[in-house]
C-alpha cells in the first residue's frame, strides 16, 4: 500500500482525488501549502508526492528544489496549468519525475501513480524503534519483543510522529497540526480520544506507559537512553 502527498491549494481538486485515491487502494494526506508540506515531509515518508506548480508563498518548483537539495528522493509528479515545453523542462531539471496538465483525468494520474508503484516494487519503508518498541509505519505494527498489535491508521500516525519527536513534550495542538493537517471537520479534542485508543493498543504489547501525560502541558514518549526532556 503506498502512501501519497497530495499538496495543491484548490480545495476542490483534492475533495475529488483523494476520496478517488483513497478508495483505490492508496493512503493519502494532503495539504494546501509548500510550509505545511515541509513540516509532513519532515515527520512521515512518502512513496510519491503529487504537487501542484502555483501555491500561495513558496511555490511547488521551489518546494521541489528544496525537498531536492536536502536529500528527498521521492518521486514527484507536477500538476500544473503551465503546457509549454520551458515549463516542463524547468520542472524535471528541479528534480521532477512526471508532469501532468492540468485539466486532467483522475484516471491518468491514477494509472500514473500504479506505475510508479510497479517500478518500486522493491522498496524499503523504514521501521522504526526506540525503548524496546519497534513501529513498522507500512505495515501499522507495533511489537515488543515477541507481543505485537495491529494499529489502525491514525494510531500508527500518532505513534511515528511521537516516535520522530522523543524527549519532547508536545501540546495537543501541535500533534493535532502534524497527524490532522486535512481533517478539516476535526477539533483538537479528536488529540485525547485516539491518544486513548493508542495506549489500549500499546498495553496489548505492556507499554501503555511509554508516552506520558504531562499534566497541563502535553505528550511526552521518553527515550530512557537520552537525556531530560527539552521544552518547546
Amino acid at each position: 500500500m503506498s502512501r501519497l502527498l497530495i499538496v495543491d491549494d484548490d480545495l476542490n481538486l483534492i475533495e475529488a482525488v483523494v476520496p478517488f485515491l483513497v478508495s483505490n487502494g492508496f493512503v493519502v494526506d494532503s495539504c494546501q501549502s509548500a510550509e505545511d508540506a515541509m513540516q509532513l515531509l519532515g515527520i512521515y515518508s512518502y512513496d510519491v508526492m503529487v504537487l501542484d506548480w502555483s501555491l500561495p508563498g513558496m511555490d511547488g518548483n521551489e518546494l521541489c528544489r528544496w525537498f531536492r537539495a536536502s536529500g528527498g528522493q521521492t518521486p514527484i509528479i507536477f500538476l500544473t496549468g503551465k503546457d509549454d515545453v520551458m515549463s516542463l523542462e524547468i520542472a524535471l531539471a528541479g528534480g521532477a519525475d512526471q508532469y501532468l496538465v492540468k485539466p486532467f483525468d483522475i484516471r491518468e494520474l491514477y494509472a500514473r501513480l500504479k506505475a510508479m508503484e510497479r517500478r518500486s516494487s522493491v522498496k524499503l519503508t523504514p521501521v522504526l524503534q526506540i525503548a524496546g518498541l519497534v513501529l513498522d509505519p507500512e505495515l501499522r505494527l507495533v511489537s515488543v519483543g515477541s507481543e505485537s498489535v495491529q494499529l489502525r491508521h491514525k494510531e500508527a500516525l500518532l505513534l511515528e510522529y511521537f516516535i520522530r519527536n522523543p524527549n519532547r513534550i508536545l501540546s495537543a495542538q501541535q500533534v493535532f497540526d502534524a497527524v490532522w493537517p486535512a481533517d478539516t471537520n476535526a477539533s483538537v479534542g479528536s488529540v485525547r480520544t485516539w491518544m486513548t485508543y493508542l495506549r489500549q493498543k500499546l498495553a496489548e504489547v505492556g507499554r501503555e506507559d511509554i508516552i506520558e501525560t504531562v499534566h497541563g502541558a502535553g505528550y511526552l514518549l521518553k527515550n530512557r537512553q537520552s537525556k531530560a526532556p527539552d521544552l518547546p
